[in-house]
């Protein structure tokens, strides 16, 4: 399967934003100085910079991006980001809360791993933590399909050591990330979760096109 590249903005890279707002900004900034006086130029040009400059900073903050090869599969944010190879994924599909007998679909997708190791090695700490907190709602939310609510503050940060198969043992952050999937594991059947909000189409649509390079990709061996 071919490598490809991702985007909950398409449009976003280096040099679209170069094509498309660079030259119409040096634009604006050569006309503000030739027709009007100084000091105002100079304060409108900085105040013109600084809208830029937050607008870019807003725009980097909301992108997150997807890889996916015929061996791995990544998510990007602008903070870092996590890694799993196909041969550790066991399934993927769109979450469901289940109410009154009926199941309604989430706005997320789940993915079961075979083995956390892998994964829990390959992470950095900042994109644990905000796994831990960006995903809560949905902790609470499976509690309470459960009727556990009454644990979920002792389960929302739970830094229980961890201990693998291998029998490697996690402390801390990567103890309570591990602990948080297995709490999610139970409620929802899967152990990493992507916001649909994230995605460049719907989760559906995702979930197909991940499971066709699962699909193809070499067995484990």
């Amino acid at each position: 399967m071919p490598t490809l590249q991702l985007s909950n903005h398409p449009f976003y890279s280096v040099t679209e934003i170069k094509r498309r707002l660079g030259l119409p900004f040096i634009i604006l900034i050569a006309l503000i100085i030739l027709f009007t006086d100084w000091p105002f130029n100079a304060l409108l040009c900085s105040f013109l910079l600084l809208i830029a400059g937050v607008g870019y900073g807003v725009l980097c903050k909301s992108w997150v991006g997807f890889t996916l090869t015929a061996t791995h599969f990544q998510q990007h944010f602008y903070y870092g980001g996590w890694v799993v190879k196909w041969n550790n994924i066991r399934d993927i599909g769109v979450c469901s809360y289940q109410q009154e007998g009926w199941h309604q679909p989430l706005p997320w997708i789940g993915i079961q791993l075979k083995s956390y190791s892998p994964f829990l090695e390959a992470i950095c700490p900042r994109v644990a933590r905000e796994m831990l907190l960006s995903q809560r709602a949905l902790l609470y939310l499976g509690a309470k399909q459960q009727e556990k609510t009454i644990m979920f503050e002792d389960i929302v940060l739970d830094s229980t050591p961890y201990k693998d198969e291998k029998g490697h043992l996690y402390t801390g952050l990567m103890a309570m990330l591990a602990n948080r999937m297995c709490y999610q594991r139970e409620y929802y059947g899967f152990d990493i979760y992507i916001a649909e909000a994230d995605l460049d189409r719907n989760a559906n649509e995702f979930v197909g096109l991940v499971r066709r390079y699962l699909a193809a990709a070499e067995p484990e061996r």
